[in-house]
């Protein structure tokens, strides 16, 4: 008899094709994004749950009291609760790896832009407000040569390191929970404390994970010691920065502009003042988002709920469930 699995998300067809190859499948038919309530109404007696963003805790665990692994089609994982599983013994999966080299390329895709404007100059184009004989009022900031901070240097951190230190010749340090000798050697970068990091760098990118150490992990008084030509660039979550405190550095001039993927509400609304400023790039949490890439994510989730559940080993577990 197959295994039974609850699938929460929409999946490109092939994947779908060898869940179902392997697994009685049941699906979540919207609209919109399963909530964690109607998760837990939903899920019955399967075995196996796959998801993205929605909460995994008492509530689900509790209805899907038939649950054996759940994989999370994320490299984040943060909307586990992992004291929950590790009280049931549950197996969780996730994603990494795959998106690496496409979230590298929009760190430095929203790096460029910030430094450059190019967004705030597409839209001046587009208005109509490109005139002959301007000049100052379209600078940008160089980015070559120029000091990037990297703020954790896992492996997407030293993927961009690699882009930033080959490609564009700038002087890279990192802050990191412990030092990346091998990452030093291979890109030439330095390893700092976080306030020296802070203090000297050109563009300071935040790259770490979401745990209860990070979240707030740039505050006021962070901000406060960048440069005041410097650009803040997070392509990690948005709970790991103070948005509040942001928001005042920027509105202050304590820096001179921001390049976002990631918000601590999501999706962020209109009204937010982040999107009244010229200065920050926003945008909407697409750092995975190519076709390739998902469809890998996809595939990757897809064989560790499987292997899972037909008992070999999945290939990624989350780190704090593997000693179970």
């Amino acid at each position: 008899m197959k295994p039974r699995i609850y699938i929460a998300r929409d999946l490109p067809e092939p994947v779908a094709s060898y869940l179902e190859e392997h697994c009685e499948c049941r699906y979540w038919q919207g609209p919109g994004d399963i909530s964690e309530e109607q998760l837990a109404e939903k899920i019955g007696d399967a075995e196996g749950l796959l998801v993205t963003a929605t909460p995994i805790g008492q509530a689900v665990l509790r209805a899907g009291s038939s649950l054996r692994v759940i994989s999370n089609l994320s490299a984040g994982y943060n909307n586990l609760d992992l004291r929950a599983l590790q009280q049931r013994k549950l197996i969780a999966t996730h994603t990494p790896y795959v998106l690496d080299e496409t979230v590298a390329d929009l760190a430095m895709a929203l790096l460029l832009a910030a430094a450059r404007r190019v967004t705030a100059m597409d839209r001046l184009v587009k208005r109509g407000g490109w005139v002959k004989g301007m000049d100052a009022e379209l600078y940008g900031l160089d980015v070559h040569h120029k000091r990037l901070g990297i703020i954790g240097m896992g492996r997407i951190g030293e993927a961009i390191a690699r882009r930033a230190a080959l490609g564009f010749e700038m002087d890279v340090v990192y802050y990191n929970r412990s030092p990346k000798p091998e990452a030093e050697e291979r890109f030439g970068l330095r390893y700092c404390s976080m306030d020296t990091l802070l203090d000297t760098s050109d563009f300071v990118l935040l790259m770490t994970p979401l745990t209860p150490e990070t979240k707030h992990l740039m505050g006021k008084a962070q901000f406060a010691r960048m440069k005041s030509n410097a650009i803040f660039v997070n392509v990690s979550r948005g709970e790991n920065v103070d948005e509040e405190a942001l928001i005042y550095a920027l509105q202050q001039g304590q820096i001179a502009g921001a390049g976002l993927d990631v918000y601590e509400h999501e999706p962020i609304s209109v009204e937010h003042p982040l999107l009244q400023m010229d200065n920050v790039v926003t945008l909407p949490h697409i750092g995975s988002a190519t076709a390739e890439t998902r469809l890998n994510m996809a595939f990757a989730a897809a064989r560790n709920l499987v292997h899972a559940l037909t008992g070999q080993t999945p290939v990624q577990i989350v780190p704090e469930l593997q000693q179970q």
